[in-house]
């Protein structure tokens, strides 16, 4: 893949079509919208929010994935690529993960590849509004969510979280989910955006794999956990809770672990509705763990026996 020098908007020459590479000299191109302003929150709300139904480019919503490594899992993901951003020196690497990947980058208006725009680093900096070492960015078209049900039906475990606001906190779970079996997870209003660019990164991209959906009204909805069959386990740090290791959640059929938020843990109402209450057994003069890494004991704690899972792929 390359990018000659005068080019400004130029297909890759090949025996097949490819995607357009652009040349981006002006950080204020609209072309490059999607990519603006990636650390200001609010102005994040609203470049990702859903497009006007009316407008040219509707959209259900956007997000972005951040270096190539999550790239590359996004266009192994269902999620639609709208374009790529990278610096020249990263254009190479782009073209072997688009290579591999094949079809499937397209932009959702029809085959067409969605396009790869190349800017300096300088002028990267100045679109995002920082100084982005990565070098390669891409835009993807969010999808409507699964309900519950759906997600429920598919998998014998779950994660249902209650408060997880911080976005590290949510990737990190989301990769604990992807690498131990857990096969989806359902938050509670209040919980961060799963597809925010940092918890899109710190899952390592694993968020574009294991399904998840939003579980309200709270905590009323968990109830449709025990009608799916569902033993619920709240984790907590309280000593009169059961040793997790001790109620032989493996050889259940089916398991949802509920985690809260690490500083007040579970609501009294979340909590009264699990089947038991589980603990982590620590040392003397430590009370709690990072919610992801307790996430992390709690899957191994309640994997399915003999577990060796497809990799997990959203509901289509």
């Amino acid at each position: 893949m390359q990018l000659a020098s005068s080019a400004r908007d130029v297909h890759i020459a090949s025996g097949s079509p490819g995607p357009r590479v652009v040349a981006i000299d002006d950080p204020a191109d609209e072309r490059v919208a999607d990519y603006v302003g990636l650390t200001d929150a609010e102005l994040r709300r609203r470049v990702e929010a859903p497009g006007p139904a009316t407008s040219r480019s509707a959209h259900a919503g956007i997000f972005i994935a951040e270096g190539l490594h999550v790239i590359g899992r996004l266009l192994r993901s269902p999620y639609r690529v709208r374009s790529f951003l990278v610096i020249p020196r990263r254009l190479d690497a782009l073209a072997g993960i688009l290579a591999g990947a094949g079809a499937g980058a397209g932009d959702g208006a029809g085959d067409e590849p969605a396009p790869v725009f190349v800017a300096a680093p300088e002028v990267m900096n100045a679109i995002v509004g920082f100084d982005f070492h990565r070098g390669a960015l891409a835009s993807a078209a969010r999808r409507p969510l699964p309900g519950p049900g759906a997600l429920l039906a598919q998998t014998a475990r779950v994660c249902v979280l209650e408060g997880i606001a911080d976005h590290e906190n949510l990737g990190a779970i989301f990769r604990n989910a992807a690498a131990l079996g857990v096969g989806g997870l359902l938050l509670a209003p209040g919980c961060c955006d799963p597809l925010y660019r940092r918890a899109v990164r710190v899952s390592m991209g694993h968020v574009l794999g294991v399904p998840y959906a939003s579980l309200e009204p709270w905590p009323e909805a968990l109830k449709q956990l025990a009608d799916a069959g569902f033993r619920v386990v709240a984790l907590t740090p309280d000593s009169s809770a059961e040793p997790i290791g001790g109620l032989g959640l493996r050889s259940i059929d089916r398991v949802a672990l509920l985690l809260g938020a690490e500083d007040r843990g579970l609501s009294e109402a979340a909590s009264a509705a699990a089947d038991v209450r589980a603990r982590i057994p620590m040392a003397a003069g430590v009370d709690s763990l990072n919610v992801a890494s307790a996430a992390a004991i709690g899957f191994y704690a309640s994997r399915e026996t003999g577990d060796a899972r497809e990799p997990h792929h959203a509901p289509r």
